[in-house]
């Protein structure tokens, strides 16, 4: 019997609950529905995307050990922090392809040259704030502008769609080096099976 009397409880709530929104709506006779809002832009979605990229790779570079640094998996290959490096490094030029100057002081040799630990995380969140004020301040309409980049011609959008191929291939790179030296992603802590 209480079960029955719950349903009926539920319903008679839903109905009541309908009934004040249809009272609502007459109420208001004159007032528009609200349109759906609008899809988010290219630049939009490209932002939000990247700022989780910036979380995910400075999260990474905060959490390897100063003293794993310099570790490579193999003679030849980039060391930790050169893949962080090379990624803020990256972060600039993609930005300068598309007509946007570093700041004064941006080393280009830095990939090979910043090895501590403090500096590195710092020159990664300089390189992203760098790009995101330079995309934040391109029009929609710019999306459509275009560069030369990697010998092709491409629009902006197409540019920052390569760009954000480039700093998820780095990403990878940069968890597996974790991994690789015992250091769990922070993002993944607790979620491990």
């Amino acid at each position: 019997m209480r079960f029955h009397a719950g349903k009926i409880l539920i319903a008679c709530t839903l109905s009541a609950c309908a009934l004040t929104v249809l009272s609502a709506q007459e109420a208001t006779p004159h007032s528009t529905p609200m349109a759906p809002a609008a899809p988010p832009t290219f630049k939009q979605v490209f932002v939000n995307r990247l700022d989780d990229t910036e979380q995910k790779l400075v999260g990474l570079a905060e959490a390897m050990p100063q003293e794993k640094y310099s570790w490579r998996p193999m003679e030849g290959v980039r060391s930790v922090s050169e893949v962080f490096m090379h990624e803020a490094g990256a972060n600039y030029g993609f930005m300068a392809m598309m007509g946007v100057k570093p700041p004064a002081g941006v080393d280009r040799n830095a990939e090979k040259t910043v090895t501590e630990k403090a500096k590195v995380v710092e020159a990664l969140k300089a390189s992203f704030a760098h790009v995101r004020d330079a995309v934040n301040g391109f029009s929609d309409a710019d999306m459509a502008k275009t560069a030369k980049m990697f010998g092709m011609t491409l629009t902006y959008e197409e540019a920052l769609f390569i760009m954000a191929n480039h700093m998820h291939e780095h990403l990878g790179q940069a968890i597996a080096y974790a991994r690789m030296n015992g250091i769990v992603p922070p993002w993944s802590k607790g979620k491990e099976s």
